[in-house]
């Protein structure tokens, strides 16, 4: 057996039906090291939180922790991060759409000086179009405005060294958008490529509502260019605004018979100040609501059960 300790971290939430296949799975792969499996259950509201005491009655080294609510994926895999004593720590989700069996070439990654190994998709056939499309688009957008630049198709499922776990519980910011963090550190990395398999049972809850508040959480937490692009935005609406009233200056003083009313115009000018207006200060407003939540400085998440951790 190695002589390093190995975290295993599976945020949940309402994965009752996949909690004994993953075990089942991850078991005769981490048996071969030191190792510790942390379930932390998001709010769980079916019986994922009764698999898993199953689960962690059968295993001495399996710890859980339960939230009040459902905090987030981020808060979740966050607790983990305070929660594991490894040496390296493998976060890793319970669908089994990201397979356990790569873990060992992860940690060999590991052992030869890189900080953080990525599992990187390099096929992912289950997922339909607009899924892969959604994502594409997702990880395009987030890099082009975002000032760190974010490894495309990979997620959450990484080994991180501890000094890298270390950098992330000792930051102060209530918001964690932790791929960009975890990019931000700029810590040696290296990947591991895999084929995305297919959801082993439920229903995925990363809806598009949710993947589209995430890329505003990370674009928000890692750049000011939202804030830059509306100052453009405001200069060419009053460029275009300036132009036109040279125009119509022009048009009655020399060319008056020229001039027709309408409302079209009126219209169209008063329809894009104000679509600029409002896009502005949808801008704004995302950057004061991550101000806002920073002087709060609520806790993260609530625990309401724990066990052996």
């Amino acid at each position: 057996m190695q002589q390093f300790l190995l975290s295993i971290i599976v945020p949940v939430f309402n994965e009752e039906q996949n909690i004994t296949p993953l075990f089942n799975r991850l078991l005769p792969i981490v048996t071969q090291y030191n190792y510790e499996i942390i379930f932390v259950s998001d709010g769980s509201t079916d019986n994922t939180l009764s698999q898993i005491r199953k689960v962690a009655g059968e295993n001495k080294r399996v710890k859980y922790i339960s939230f009040y609510r459902n905090f987030g994926h981020q808060m979740a895999l966050m607790c983990g991060y305070k929660i594991a004593k490894g040496d390296c720590v493998i976060s890793i989700d319970a669908d089994l759409q990201d397979p356990p069996e790569i873990i060992p070439e992860m940690i060999k990654r590991w052992e030869h000086e890189a900080m953080v190994v990525y599992a990187k998709r390099n096929k992912r056939e289950v997922d339909s179009f607009f899924k892969k499309q959604t994502a594409l688009l997702f990880y395009r957008f987030v890099n082009f405005l975002s000032d760190t630049p974010i490894p495309q198709d990979v997620g959450d499922f990484r080994l991180l060294d501890k000094e890298v776990v270390s950098f992330l519980n000792n930051l102060p910011e209530q918001s964690r958008f932790l791929r960009g963090l975890v990019a931000w550190g700029g810590y040696p990395a290296q990947y591991v490529y895999f084929e995305r398999e297919k959801r082993n049972a439920g229903k995925t809850h990363y809806t598009l509502s949710k993947m589209v508040n995430f890329a505003l959480e990370g674009i928000t937490a890692f750049s000011t260019k939202p804030l830059r692009i509306a100052s453009y935005l405001g200069f060419i609406s009053a460029s275009i605004g300036f132009l036109g009233i040279i125009y119509t200056i022009v048009e009655k003083l020399f060319y008056p018979s020229h001039l027709v009313t309408g409302w079209s115009a009126l219209f169209v000018g008063t329809m894009f100040l104000g679509g600029v207006q409002l896009l502005t200060i949808g801008i704004i407003g995302e950057y004061i609501s991550k101000i806002y939540h920073e002087v709060q400085k609520r806790p993260q998440y609530l625990i309401k059960e724990q066990f052996n951790t």
